[in-house]
């Protein structure tokens, strides 16, 4: 009982803090634009899937007609639990005005209305949702031949999953990761400064909410750990092949 209370408040506290980190906006606003119609249009809740969440933004630059565009999706935060791709408004239009075809895509939260939701459920539907947004700029006249995947702490994680998991199956090359503060590990001894380290009962309980897999105590360290935790834990799918990285974490 006490683990699962644990949990709880931790993905609560988790959640907000997200969100705080990634509202805060420590350059002064240096990645934002004056919008309008000289910069680019944007496209609203476009689907990719039957789900409620299914939901992506297109954000068009305005100079139309190349041969080709780099794609930028980026991932809202909040903690796996909260967040909306429309809280990043202000960094897709930013990216937009360089020129790209930026998307956010929203995917189903963990929750009460969603208690299976978890970070492989959410991964997969980003990875389903990727020919969807490809598909809509084509039709919309802006043909994609590359992309990068970035995002903002949950979704900083489930770009590093597509970047490295997932590009060898992505409808185009994925030539970037980027990101701030997003778990890459699913591992006890990795998640120290939150105690479940030291604290198995809670960490069986968050390491099964956030793989979707039943854990137990002894499984740790075991192999058979290693293969539950691989398809959430973007430090598994680590190596040459690689694409480049540039991840953000701490004070600076």
């Amino acid at each position: 009982m006490w683990g699962f209370i644990y949990a709880g408040a931790f993905l609560a506290a988790f959640a907000a803090s997200a969100l705080f980190k990634m509202t805060y906006d420590p350059t002064g606003g240096k990645y934002t634009v004056q919008w309008d119609g000289t910069v680019g249009t944007i496209h609203t809740d476009l689907p990719y899937g039957e789900g409620e969440a299914n939901r992506f933004d297109l954000y068009l630059p305005a100079d139309a007609g190349r041969e080709s565009y780099g794609l930028v999706v980026y991932l809202h935060p909040g903690g796996f639990t909260g967040g909306d791709k429309s809280g990043d408004g202000e960094m897709l239009k930013w990216l937009c005005s360089k020129g790209y075809v930026a998307a956010g895509i929203n995917y189903t939260l963990f929750g009460e209305a969603h208690p299976d939701a978890n970070v492989y459920t959410q991964s997969a539907e980003i990875r389903d949702s990727i020919p969807f947004v490809l598909a809509e700029a084509e039709r919309l006249g802006y043909p994609i031949d590359r992309m990068a995947a970035a995002g903002g702490s949950a979704g900083h994680t489930l770009a590093m999953l597509y970047a490295y998991r997932d590009a060898g199956t992505s409808p185009v090359p994925v030539k970037l990761v980027f990101g701030a503060v997003g778990p890459s590990s699913f591992y006890p001894e990795d998640w120290g400064v939150f105690g479940f380290d030291q604290n198995p009962d809670a960490a069986t309980v968050m390491f099964s909410v956030m793989s979707g897999k039943p854990v137990t105590p002894d499984l740790f360290g075991t192999p058979a750990y290693d293969e539950i935790i691989k398809g959430i834990s973007a430090v598994s799918w680590i190596d040459e092949t690689n694409v480049p990285s540039l991840l953000a974490y701490g004070a600076h």
